[in-house]
């Protein structure tokens, strides 16, 4: 039980990292934040068998969809956390060390870019979007600060589950 526990924890600080670095860039640089509501509708819709939108931002509201959203926000960071082992062994989780986590920070990039995206109607990799090279920085960005927050995270976790 302690492997789940440890995992859960990583991936909810990590994910809690990247929404702290977004809420800092919108203070500080006005970047908008993330619209996980957005991510809602886009889920939403799957349920009625639509996967695919022109626009998420013209789809029919899904009733719930800001709550369901960020709920995937967070399940998605802990399923990207479990992967860490997977990839690494739980030799990782005792004993972390940055590049594993950046690199699998830079590695969940691939969702948005080539799922979450094209599926409400930016195209792959942002390709749809008035600016793509500057939303696929930002999505870069975003995943490497994930990645950091798996690194900070298991590094704060630590004594909680020593070796």
């Amino acid at each position: 039980m302690e492997l789940p526990v440890h995992i859960v924890l990583i991936g909810l600080g990590a994910t809690v990292t990247m929404d702290a670095w977004g809420l800092l860039r919108w203070r500080v640089f006005g970047v908008p934040r993330a619209d996980y509501g957005r991510v809602g509708r886009w889920l939403g819709h799957m349920a009625a068998g639509q996967f695919r939108h022109e626009a998420i931002a013209r789809s029919p509201p899904v009733r719930g969809e800001r709550v369901l959203g960020w709920v995937a926000h967070y399940l998605t960071g802990v399923a990207f956390a479990a992967l860490l082992p997977v990839v690494w062994g739980d030799a990782w989780l005792r004993d972390p060390t940055p590049l594993p986590a950046l690199l699998l920070g830079v590695g969940t990039v691939a969702a948005p870019f080539l799922l979450m995206q094209p599926g409400m109607g930016a195209g792959v990799a942002a390709s749809r979007t008035a600016e793509p090279g500057r939303a696929r920085l930002h999505s870069l960005v975003n995943h490497l600060v994930f990645g950091a927050g798996l690194y900070l995270s298991a590094m704060f976790l630590r004594p909680l589950f020593p070796a």
